[in-house]
């Protein structure tokens, strides 16, 4: 039987960590469907009638924002980490995920301009090692350390330009859901922010014409739907965690769909 959904609208990002934050890049897509409509691909501001133009981290974010401002009951899955393994927090002494977003943004600016993973990992005084992994991570048979640079499938520079943009988005909407770190339980009438997987996803639905980048974000934007107005999300927004794995989870994150 299904259940009453939880969310309004639901988007879907493939993100990228390539460059700086204002480098074009068709490896970031978004998709977003709202109710029952099937998903459909949101083009980059910057395009026109007659010419596409890709994404930017930067338009992402103000996208987001003018979304988060603008809409009630939405869920939005991003493909990046947005958290360390309690390796990371124990080694520089953090207890909290706000600590950590505070500590990381400070120390790795990659929202600001011209600022690149490359450039900033040189000198960079926090660091971890690509043989660190988060549980959520474990969980799975193929994610990768978010900290394992310059691999294929690697979410790294994703994660070290992704998170700086997650810390604005909290600041600025104190009442979004930041899942897991908010509480596994989503109150009502509250929009969601949540990290995914894509690898997770892709296959479960027809590509068509669309390239991986494409997939990636329409199979992200397509399940959160069919999820939600199917059986509902709450198996997946609960996980099968002991109440130690649950505390570890709120600092070192979840992905959502693993469990």
């Amino acid at each position: 039987m299904a259940s009453k959904p939880k969310f309004e609208t639901y988007v879907g990002i493939d993100y990228s960590g390539a460059g700086h934050r204002g480098t074009r890049t068709a490896s970031i897509c978004v998709y977003l469907a709202t109710g029952d409509q099937r998903p459909r691909e949101i083009k980059s501001p910057a395009s026109t009638s007659s010419k596409r133009r890709n994404w930017n981290r930067l338009e992402v974010f103000q996208w987001l924002n003018e979304l988060f401002e603008t809409q009630r009951n939405l869920i939005v899955g991003m493909d990046h980490g947005f958290s360390f393994p309690i390796s990371y927090f124990d080694r520089y002494g953090m207890k909290t995920w706000d600590q950590f977003l505070d500590d990381f943004t400070t120390h790795w600016p990659t929202h600001e301009e011209n600022m690149t993973v490359n450039d900033l990992r040189v000198d960079s005084r926090r660091k971890g090692g690509n043989t660190d992994y988060r549980l959520t991570e474990q969980w799975t048979s193929s994610a990768k350390s978010v900290f394992q640079f310059d691999v294929q499938g690697s979410v790294a520079k994703s994660t070290h330009c992704g998170i700086p943009f997650l810390a604005l988005l909290r600041e600025r909407f104190p009442k979004l859901h930041c899942w897991p770190f908010d509480g596994f339980s989503v109150p009502r009438n509250r929009s969601m922010i949540a990290e995914v997987y894509p690898s997770l996803l892709r296959n479960r639905y027809d590509r068509a014409s669309r390239t991986v980048d494409q997939q990636d974000a329409y199979a992200v934007c397509r399940w959160l739907q069919e999820t939600d107005r199917g059986l509902g999300l709450k198996r997946y927004l609960e996980p099968p965690l002991t109440q130690k794995e649950k505390d570890l989870a709120q600092a070192e994150g979840w992905i959502l769909g693993v469990g």
